[in-house]
């Protein structure tokens, strides 16, 4: 017992010793040895991270994103000079945030460039298209918010489970033609998804967060650790996703659940930035694109006598996520929350698209064949064709 004790106390000292090493050079190089990075000059910057229209004031979010504290000296409405109260103060520590208050006049649906000066005279701006008031917090505005929700995810997934008495009435290879279809249509959703967080990462999130490698990070943490969940619970209850289609079928609802979550952070924020226009052309996008989700939901299905009700559940699970999206994006968007859904929705699409076509090798013994090649094409193609309208 003593001699396991003692070779337990030498495993950890052995795995802690290269930390006690690193930690030492870390804090040698930030100490004594500090004069060895003091070369070239640290630039300033701050992030514009959201700007409000409220009644007489526009309110601007700021974060110093850049290496060195910041003072804010000045803000600016169109190149001019305004009064404004900072809060909690001008002082920026890294990755502080302030709300710069600006007292201002301005009109509905004029364009605006909100500039905010530094003490050092540098000066970063944003451009608002159109100004709009922001949304006010009630019941009503969150009951429209669900009214859009319902159209662009729940009914359209509904519709496209109609499919399901034709697809039982097909022949073998016509169903391994569905299944290759929805696997070509999950690829498609979560590129895209992966594709949004990009745009979103690029457009409003500070280049030192490193957006890009947050959404390949996120991504593949959602496709393992639902992979990984997937197997334990399938093996747990005598279950094998390769061979139970409803069990597939509630993976791919929930995948196309996370996607449309996202789907509803960006008709949300749309309406929360006054963009009318942009926000009804996205619904009815949204609405024709997600239909096609319902066929992937209908595919594995079509060989089970699964009772009405639970195939209502699994239309429900991946269609009233649109309806949360909507909500968290209209009163409570951010970029970060955007990537983050966006990502973990993209890895557990890729996951459910890796079962089926485990699936599909389990049954076939081979992928290259006509009916699932050119499944997994058409997928793809009528994802992309119903993406153009979006």
């Amino acid at each position: 017992m003593e001699e396991i004790k003692k070779s337990r106390i030498r495993t950890i000292t052995s795995g802690l010793i290269p930390f006690v090493f690193l930690i030492v050079m870390i804090l040698y190089i930030v100490g004594p040895s500090s004069d060895l990075l003091n070369f070239g000059v640290p630039l300033p910057e701050i992030t514009v991270e959201k700007v409000e229209f409220i009644d007489s004031e526009i309110q601007v979010l700021v974060r110093n994103t850049g290496p060195i504290s910041v003072n804010i000296a000045m803000a600016d409405v169109n190149d001019r000079i305004q009064p404004a109260a900072i809060e909690p103060d001008k002082s920026l520590d890294r990755f502080e945030t302030a709300l710069v208050r600006i007292p201002f006049s301005w009109n509905h649906a004029e364009p605006y460039t909100i500039g905010i000066t530094l003490d050092n005279g540098v000066r970063f701006h944003k451009f608002i298209e159109a100004a709009t008031p922001a949304l006010k917090s009630d019941y009503q505005l969150a009951g429209f918010f669900a009214i859009i929700g319902t159209y662009v995810g729940v009914i359209p997934v509904m519709i496209g489970l109609l499919w399901l008495p034709f697809i039982k009435r097909i022949g073998k290879n016509k169903y391994n033609f569905f299944l290759a279809l929805t696997v070509g249509m999950l690829i498609f959703l979560g590129i895209d998804a992966m594709l949004e967080g990009f745009e979103v990462s690029k457009e409003n999130l500070s280049a030192n967060f490193n957006g890009g490698l947050l959404i390949i990070t996120i991504t593949l943490l959602s496709f393992l650790g639902l992979y990984y969940s997937a197997e334990k619970l399938t093996s747990r209850t005598g279950l094998t996703a390769s061979s139970k289609p409803f069990a597939i079928g509630l993976m791919i609802a929930i995948g196309i659940g996370l996607h449309n979550l996202g789907e509803g952070l960006a008709i949300g924020a749309a309406i929360a930035l006054g963009q009318v226009a942009l926000s009804t052309f996205l619904i009815v996008g949204f609405a024709l694109h997600n239909t096609t989700e319902g066929i992937a939901i209908a595919s594995p299905l079509a060989k089970t006598k699964s009772p009405i009700f639970k195939i209502i559940i699994l239309g429900l699970i991946a269609g009233t996520p649109a309806i949360v999206g909507t909500w968290v994006g209209g009163f409570f968007y951010s970029t970060y929350t955007a990537i983050i859904f966006l990502s973990i929705g993209a890895g557990a699409i890729f996951q459910v698209a890796l079962i089926i076509s485990k699936w599909l090798y389990q049954s076939e013994q081979k992928l290259v064949q006509t009916s699932i090649v050119s499944g997994v094409g058409a997928g793809m193609l009528i994802m992309y064709l119903t993406s153009i309208l979006v």
